[in-house]
């Protein structure tokens, strides 16, 4: 029995409640919300969790969780804050360090433009590919957030979607094209982005946040195209599918964040699990940066 005290909110929980074919069976009306989260073991008949470990999983929007610890990881908080193994050590940063260097294939000194950067995925993307070296622009919504991208992560140029013609910007920041671009929001971003394309580049669909409340199925993108010119792949990705090697990009990024390389923002709202549905349309306002993740109060 676990006692939730954190949990994870995503964009791709959205998707979760939509009635349709998916990676997941949808949730059922009535059934707990899906959700990552974190907790403390308060009772326990398994050998391997015993009472008073941290641990994550996927145990709902609920204050407590049963188990019978498939899928269930013991994580240390003297290691890193709590939610910092829902974010950078977590599925989070596990997304962003797949998609950008598997399914992305990036390459050292490369030009990364990257959506929703400053979001939970998209600001790690970016931190790992200055890492490897490359010239890395991130698109954002409003000051604050495209400040914090370059002053603070190091990103080499950031685009308020909000403000500037992201067409126009994107030719400024990344003059001789983009490389990887790896994709957050679709929608006109995503044409944006595919009209800038070099040669040889990868796009990485990740998630697609401004087309998740649709009405009605958004337009296919018009500049795809673009894709046979600069004999380019577009790709989308599930990190589930590398869970075998999970071990090795956490201790790494572990690695990293201890050494400052990486650093990792979570904004954390405290309050209780009746608290979920407001906290959760945060990620559709673009009111949060970084990680949000929703601290249930004792």
């Amino acid at each position: 029995m676990v006692r939730v005290t954190h949990l994870s909110l995503d964009p791709a929980m959205r998707g979760w409640m939509n009635d349709v074919r998916s990676y997941v069976p949808p949730v059922g009306l009535g059934e707990v919300m899906r959700a990552l989260g974190a907790g403390v073991v308060v009772a326990s008949r398994h050998p391997g969790f015993p009472e008073g470990t941290t641990v994550t999983g996927t145990f709902g929007v609920q204050s407590h969780a049963e188990s019978d610890g498939t899928g269930v990881l013991a994580v240390d908080p003297a290691a890193a804050p709590v939610p910092t193994h829902l974010s950078l050590l977590g599925m989070t940063g596990l997304t962003a360090y797949f998609g950008l260097f598997d399914v992305g294939a990036l390459r050292d000194g490369e030009t990364v433009l990257v959506s929703g950067a400053a979001g939970a995925v998209g600001s790690v993307v970016g931190q790992l590919a200055k890492i490897r070296g490359c010239r890395v622009v991130g698109i954002a919504g409003g000051p604050e957030k495209c400040a914090w991208l370059v002053d603070e992560l190091g990103f080499d140029a950031a685009i308020d979607y909000r403000a500037r013609d992201v067409n126009r910007a994107i030719r400024t920041h990344a003059p001789d094209g983009v490389d990887v671009y790896f994709d957050n929001v679709g929608g006109e971003i995503l044409d944006a982005a595919l009209a800038r394309l070099r040669r040889g580049a990868r796009v990485v669909i990740c998630g697609a946040i401004s087309t998740y409340n649709a009405t009605e199925a958004p337009p296919g993108p018009a500049n795809y195209m673009s894709l046979l010119v600069n004999r380019a792949r577009m790709e989308g990705f599930l990190v589930f599918d590398y869970a075998d090697r999970y071990a090795e990009a956490v201790t790494e990024m572990a690695r990293w964040l201890g050494e400052g390389r990486l650093r990792s923002r979570e904004d954390v709202v405290r309050g209780s699990v009746a608290d979920f549905p407001e906290v959760f349309l945060r990620l559709f306002r673009g009111d949060n940066t970084g990680k949000l993740v929703l601290q249930i109060a004792d």
